[in-house]
């Protein structure tokens, strides 16, 4: 019998009442799964919180749902839009393009420029074959003709490769020269290699085509019975300005393409201008075609735009300098950015539905492991009715979408100090390409994941799960424990999530008399950003719930939201780094990277920013003197003693995982009080990169007294207030005890006041009169 495996995802992430949310399921085993509609409270199972909790809740789609196996398209690509054939050639023909081979030796074909049918050998094609040569091949059905380069094409170089075929005389040329410069390419001048090959043959035949055949750039046409039509033989590299032409150019001809000049007009069929079409705004996925038939090409699964040309120089680092040194379309075979699985259900919400994390439960066969899956989304009100907002860092979660760092992240084990925990999940997530990757994660080639979606299957963006490689949950499960906070505690909230921030930017959040963070917001757009500065200047009190926040710059397009970019740059506890002259987002054209660096730390709105992180101890909190001014004590009623939060959910206290800390020099407010900060925590946890010039002894936990949490506030314009915590743990430390406990009093009292009209408790006292206990 099959192993029973069910997997979904929705097509929104964040849903009013009575609105629909189309659900895609693929299912291994079994041809029906229960579906439930359940309200998501809590999503840790530790043994030392009150375990996973949902609620069932009354849907018209509740029942058996017919369910069957889905298949994904793995690979980046162009398609070429061609509806009368005209690359149907089957008289003279020259291809061209710059290339810069990702993994030429990878022992699978990969089509750079085709028309070809690799089902039934139809057609024709320019690309790599398993040997990491450059190949052409033609194609009658029964028999295919090849010419083969002689020089391999080596990883990271940049070449013009062409290939001249004349049918009148069967005279086929293969053309390849390296075009590498002192900067474009891996290897320097210096180098002794032969790039270059030329070699001639000839063929037998024409190739003949199949007329639903399309052209495509970085793959070919390919058949499967079960699943039907599909795309393979996907490439990995850059290709930049390929072009067909319908007659066999010279080699005198291709040596001008070569040196920079442009494609001569006569039998041109098509031209694809891979510099054409930026803006300040960044760049879309349509390649446009300056050729006579204008045969626009479209980009399926995000090929990777903003990237250097052939002709880079070094001189210009952004594409809205020299976009005619941007040419480069990156591709990879094994992107994933939207699986574009078949509906299986749309569901209609209840109107009446209440405002919170939700989710359709599936299960078939045992209904656990594998046999049960969670979809996700996030119900706001029709009109905003509560008084706290949880915003849910839904960008955040989109980073770490199905991260592979147990398996490929070779600093894994030394960074969190233990072994990973691996489940029948992490494996089934692991072996399948076609869920696709976080922003953790490199493709094959090395390269870093700078798009995520959630337009697939999210495996640990599910209650219950926990990262493998620390033991704990993380991000959306972790975040469950202040939404069962808000539970416990009957306080009046909606959800917001980060994407309607970013859509709807301070109205999503400015009727609310309080907004609560989760607990790694890490990952924020500018319009977000913006968002949260002014609903703070504007009076709002905003309660910043974790550590780490507010650190990388990313970016959405408003059309597509649920796909994000991120580049990871020169700065930053990072998993990769963009190459040189590819710091730029292709969808805004803003510099990516840290907000410190373009000139925006978190300390300058939330008080704290990063400082550190570590993985196999917590810490607790100990108050400061500040704590004991009459401006804040309020925040303390109830609570004995100095320490706070010597417990939690994540390695037993408050203060763990990764670190916020006070710090003037960034921009922290100087009338913000240290309410308490954590101290002694262990040499696993390391200074973060972006803090240090120099490397030198004494940057771990017990020898560097910058690595600490703070807990910080302040008063802001308009009657408003800024808590901060500092520390992802905090929020995994309030279930502890039934949510009785001193972390869970603090954050009440902290939650009571900034829910009350008019003036914060202490508003009389000012900082000068120095009144202390």
């Amino acid at each position: 019998m099959a192993q029973v495996k069910l997997f979904g995802y929705a097509d929104k992430i964040s849903v009013k009442p009575g609105e629909t949310v189309d659900i895609h399921v693929s299912a291994d085993g079994v041809e029906t799964a229960d579906a439930k509609l359940v309200r998501l409270i809590h999503g840790d199972e530790h043994p030392d919180g009150p375990g996973f909790i949902e609620e069932e809740v009354a849907c018209e789609a509740d029942g058996p749902w017919a369910v069957r196996k889905q298949y994904t398209q793995v690979g980046s690509y162009l398609k070429v839009d061609d509806p009368t054939n005209v690359l149907a050639l089957d008289g003279p023909i020259t291809l061209f393009a710059f290339i810069f081979p990702g993994i030429p030796d990878a022992g699978l074909r990969q089509c750079l420029l085709a028309r070809w049918n690799n089902d039934r050998n139809f057609g024709y094609s320019l690309g790599i074959n398993q040997r990491g040569h450059l190949e052409f091949w033609v194609g009658q059905g029964s028999e295919v003709d090849y010419i083969q380069a002689e020089a391999p094409l080596l990883v990271k170089m940049w070449y013009f490769v062409a290939v001249s075929y004349d049918p009148k005389t069967g005279r086929t040329e293969i053309y390849q020269e390296s075009v590498a410069n002192r900067y474009n390419s891996l290897l320097g001048k210096v180098c002794p290699i032969e790039y270059r090959s030329h070699v001639t043959e000839t063929f037998r035949f024409r190739p003949k085509h199949l007329a639903e055949t399309p052209f495509l750039i970085a793959g070919s046409q390919d058949f499967h019975e079960t699943r039907g039509a599909f795309v393979s033989e996907t490439y990995c590299g850059k290709i930049d300005r390929p072009g067909v032409y319908g007659r066999a150019l010279t080699r005198a001809e291709l040596d001008e393409i070569r040196d920079g000049k442009p494609p001569k007009p006569d039998g041109l069929v098509a031209y694809w201008d891979t510099t054409a079409g930026y803006t300040d705004q960044g760049i879309g996925d349509v390649v446009i075609d300056a050729g006579p038939h204008r045969l626009n090409a479209l980009g399926f699964n995000r090929p990777v735009r903003a990237q250097t040309g052939w002709n880079w120089n070094g001189r210009n680092d952004c594409f809205r300098l020299a976009p005619e040194e941007y040419g480069g379309v990156e591709f990879h075979y094994d992107q994933v950015v939207d699986s574009n699985w078949e509906k299986t259900r749309t569901i209609r919400l209840p109107d009446d539905l209440k405002s919170g994390c939700y989710a359709i439960r599936l299960r078939a066969g045992p209904g656990t492991g594998l046999a049960e899956e969670y979809v996700v989304f996030f119900v706001r009100p029709k009109t905003p009715k509560g008084k706290v907002a949880l915003l849910f860092p839904t960008a955040t979660y989109l980073a770490y979408a199905n991260e592979h760092l147990s398996f490929d992240a070779q600093i894994i084990q030394p960074m969190t100090g233990q072994p990973p925990i691996v489940t029948e999940i992490d494996i089934e997530m692991y072996k399948n390409w076609e869920f696709g990757f976080s922003t953790y994660d490199s493709w094959a080639d090395g390269n870093g994941v700078c798009y995520t979606s959630y337009r697939r299957p999210i495996l640990n963006m599910r209650p219950k799960a926990r990262m493998s490689s620390m033991g704990v949950t993380w991000a959306f499960p972790a975040d469950l424990s202040i939404l069962a906070w808000l539970e416990t505690k009957g306080y009046d909230y909606d959800v917001v999530t980060d994407e309607d921030l970013h859509r709807e930017g301070l109205a999503a959040i400015e009727p609310y008399a309080c907004v609560l963070t989760g607990s790694h917001p890490e990952y924020t757009s500018e319009p977000m950003l913006d968002a949260m500065e002014d609903y703070v200047a504007g009076g709002g009190r905003f309660i910043y719930m974790g550590g780490n926040g507010f650190y990388w710059n990313v970016a959405f397009r408003n059309e597509e939201p649920w796909v994000m970019e991120v580049r990871k740059l020169d700065s930053g506890m990072r998993a990769w780094q963009a190459r040189p002259g590819e710091h730029y987002l292709a969808t805004t054209g803003q510099k990516s990277g840290l907000w410190k660096n373009l000139g925006r730390p978190p300390q300058k709105t939330f008080g704290v920013g990063f400082i550190g992180e570590g993985f196999e101890t917590s810490r607790p909190f100990r108050r400061m003197p500040d704590s004991y001014h009459r401006t804040v004590d309020w925040m303390f009623n109830g609570i004995e003693g100095e320490i706070i939060g010597d417990f939690g959910l994540a390695y037993g206290g408050a203060a763990g995982l990764e670190l916020d800390r006070y710090d003037l020099t960034l921009g922290t407010p100087p009338h913000a009080k240290i309410i308490a900060s954590s101290g002694g925590h262990s040499d696993n946890y390391m200074l973060s990169i972006e803090e240090i010039l120099y490397p030198y002894p004494g940057l771990a936990g017990s020898q560097d007294y910058r690595l600490r949490a703070d807990l910080v506030y302040f008063p802001t314009p308009n009657n408003g207030a800024v808590f901060s915590t500092g520390s992802i743990a905090f929020c995994q430390a309030l279930p502890i005890n039934g949510f009785d406990n001193n972390i869970s009093k603090l954050l009440g009292n902290l939650v009571d006041a900034f829910i009350k009209p008019g003036l914060l408790p202490g508003s009389f006292w000012v900082n000068e009169e120095k009144q202390w206990k």
